[in-house]
């Protein structure tokens, strides 16, 4: 199974949303997507309705750690006027080193009535996991436990039941600035898909072509980046091509180099025959001349890379 992970910024949601539909509903028991909301937003109370409808299994996040959607209580009002009489989610609790599991329980049980069942997102590692894990089974069910590898240790996967093991990791190579994809070009992302099973998981988790740094705020670039996941033809490994514009010296005309970037995607793709969900969308913006907006650009990103993943498990 796989669970991207998404933080709830609205085209990350709009993405979601549109992909739902074609991906992900005729894929029902190869995902289950997990939301970090970030801001108190129609668009995240859509998308769960989305979910909801078509009955697509999903965690949702209650304690997020970035953003501004801080406030449990609203938090779970959103989930309350999204999810109906549905049983097919679970509510996400993020582990960290401030954790005050006392409290998390507290809360979970005021509103146990929506907690169907719970998701653990494993952040850090502690020593006494097992007996932490226990004062939370005493009243909920732990479906999935998520546990992040670059923040646990070697071996922390075997304190929990495998039949609840997710693996998740950052497999995305940030650069510091958009226009040194000019020089990287394309970069190695994963090739779990083809080995969590063997390593003792009923899934895996990543940070999609996004990648796990947050921001809450977006600026002009001075390139326009466009990051595509594919298939290695003789590994089956997933790699990022990066599609980057050349005319970066200042940050003037953003539509422009948005069009020089889109040049060298639709060159790629005729020339390799790689297709997904997202292609037919970038070529009618190819075709137009016309500039979508930043934000679109991480969505369609974001709906190659699940499309792909489906493809490959």
């Amino acid at each position: 199974m796989y669970q991207p992970y998404l933080r709830g910024k609205q085209f990350e949601l709009i993405g979601i949303r549109e992909l739902t539909p074609p991906v992900l509903s005729p894929n029902k028991t190869k995902v289950s997507p997990i939301i970090e909301p970030v801001k108190n937003s129609s668009t995240l109370k859509t998308t769960l309705k989305e979910l909801v409808s078509s009955d697509i299994n999903f965690t949702i996040i209650a304690n997020p750690q970035v953003g501004t959607f801080t406030d449990i209580d609203a938090i779970f009002d959103a989930i309350k006027s999204s999810v109906g009489n549905s049983k097919n989610y679970q509510v996400g609790i993020i582990f960290h080193s401030r954790s005050n599991h006392n409290k998390a329980i507290e809360v979970l049980q005021k509103y146990a009535d929506v907690v169907p069942a719970l998701t653990i997102i494993h952040n850090t590692a502690f020593d006494d996991i097992t007996d932490i894990l226990a004062l939370y089974q005493q009243h909920f069910t732990i479906k999935y436990n998520v546990i992040n590898l670059s923040a646990t240790s070697k071996r922390y996967h075997r304190n929990f039941d495998e039949k609840t093991r997710v693996e998740l990791d950052d497999y995305f190579n940030a650069q510091t600035k958009n226009s040194d994809y000019l020089q990287v070009d394309e970069s190695n992302f994963s090739e779990e898909h083809l080995y969590y099973k063997e390593e003792g998981f009923i899934g895996f988790s990543d940070y999609l072509s996004i990648g796990e740094e947050y921001s809450e705020t977006g600026f002009l670039p001075y390139a326009v980046a466009i990051h595509l996941s594919y298939a290695d033809e003789a590994t089956n490994k997933i790699r990022v091509k990066h599609f980057v514009s050349n005319s970066n010296d200042d940050q003037s005309d953003i539509a422009g180099k948005f069009a020089e970037a889109l040049d060298k995607l639709i060159a790629w793709s005729d020339e390799t025959g790689y297709n997904s969900i997202a292609i037919p969308i970038f070529r009618e913006y190819h075709q137009n001349g016309h500039f979508p907006g930043l934000g679109t650009l991480k969505k369609l990103s974001l709906m190659n890379h699940i499309d792909l993943v489906l493809k490959l498990i």
